[in-house]
């Protein structure tokens, strides 16, 4: 028997949870790790960071697959999920610790990817705590985790991480602990029960047989091709986004050409109005999804108003440009970010490995802001500025393209 969790102790988990990780990894990951590399080693500190980012991405990778696949075998009394959650948890502060005592590049490397992997750990199992919802309300808990728990963590953290920039080591210790803190309180909260007297599902059709007899992870195509549709979605909408916030502030200097005091109220502007339509949306998109019965179309035709904001950039290379950007893919991310996990969830190919293709499929995130950043500087070196905001659109329609052509989820 499938378990079920109310959302009154699922919801503020999957608020509180992914704020937790994300908040603290961005803060290390974007401040905090670069004035450290520029400490040790300020004349190959780009060099360093290109090093740290590439190594991070291929942990991360690893490690999510690995946490998927433990978690959806692992039998205990405080459920399949929860142990490596908080395993991830201990490991990742540690890991923050043991770098904000680096004094060296190799041991700071050891460290963050020590992090990386630790954090994988707790986003490949946490992510799969969406499935314990009851299935008329999957929307309004990937809405919580999505809409709500990853806006507070990409935005709400920056403030607070500013204030450490003086000591950043420091920085390091007390965004380990807040990790370890909110993840084993979201944790406590969702209480998940204990699955000891489960047993693995075997409910495949008679065609889905072919997933155990010819593969040892991922279906053939026949099988697995809504899932890979999804993915590739989430591949080509992740690089158009990032392809115009990767680079946001190159665009306002070099593109639009504003003064240093019009750049910095054009990026508060920009990232306040995203924070405030990515909780809107996360309020909303989840309740108003379960209530339809529409899922894929806001889904797909999300990607549309990405596209729509960067050729905004293009059309009106001015504040109104910037604006509109900020409207449109500010609602566009936040019904993205709401749903996407919630369809990811619907085509999973293989209903007992919850984890794992959730987890692979949040991949998407790390793999397009690594890939993203390389587009765009190939784009511009032999096009020029204006066809990335081309590049943007025609990724974000290609995505919301694949995401349409899914079957199994009719509307």
């Amino acid at each position: 028997m499938k378990t079920t969790i109310p959302l009154t102790r699922l919801i503020p988990g999957l608020i509180i949870g992914p704020a937790s990780w994300l908040g603290p990894y961005i803060a290390a990951s974007s401040l905090f790790l670069p004035a450290l590399i520029q400490q040790i080693d300020e004349n190959s500190k780009f060099q360093l960071l290109a090093l740290f980012s590439s190594s991070g991405m291929i942990a991360a990778a690893m490690s999510n697959m690995l946490a998927g696949y433990l978690s959806d075998r692992t039998r205990s009394k405080f459920g399949n999920r929860s142990p490596w959650i908080v395993a991830g948890a201990v490991a990742f502060m540690l890991s923050m610790i043991l770098a904000s005592m680096a004094n060296s590049i190799p041991f700071l490397l050891c460290s963050w990817l020590l992090g990386q992997v630790a954090l994988n750990f707790i986003v490949a199992p946490m992510v799969a705590w969406i499935d314990f919802a009851a299935e008329e309300r999957k929307g309004t808990a990937s809405s919580a985790y999505g809409g709500l728990g990853m806006a507070l963590g990409n935005n709400g953290f920056t403030i607070l991480a500013a204030m450490f920039l003086g000591n950043f080591r420091f920085g390091f210790i007390v965004f380990g602990i807040i990790t370890f803190i909110g993840v084993l309180l979201s944790v406590l909260i969702v209480k998940e029960p204990s699955n000891l007297n489960q047993t693995r599902e075997n409910k495949l059709s008679k065609s889905d047989k072919k997933f155990q007899d010819t593969l040892d992870i991922f279906p053939k195509w026949e099988i697995g091709r809504d899932y890979y549709l999804a993915l590739i979605g989430k591949l080509f909408q992740g690089i158009s986004n990032f392809t115009i916030i990767g680079c946001i502030l190159f665009i306002l200097t070099d593109f639009i050409q504003c003064n240093p005091s019009e750049t910095e109220n054009a990026i508060q502007l920009l990232n306040l109005i995203m924070l405030i339509f990515g909780i809107l949306m996360g309020f909303i998109a989840g309740p108003i999804c379960d209530k339809l019965k529409v899922l894929k179309l806001p889904v797909g035709l999300s990607t549309l108003l990405l596209g729509i904001g960067a050729l905004s950039l293009l059309l009106c290379p001015n504040q109104i440009g910037v604006l509109i950007y900020a409207f449109s893919a500010g609602i566009g991310m936040g019904i993205w970010n709401s749903l996407d996990n919630l369809l990811n969830l619907q085509v999973i190919p293989d209903k007992n490995q919850v984890a794992f293709f959730l987890g692979f499929y949040n991949l998407g995130n790390t793999i397009t802001q690594a890939i993203a950043p390389i587009i765009t500087a190939y784009v511009i070196l032999f096009w020029g500025f204006s066809a990335i905001f081309i590049v943007s659109f025609v990724f974000a329609m290609i995505g919301g393209t694949a995401i349409l052509l899914i079957r199994s989820v009719d509307k």
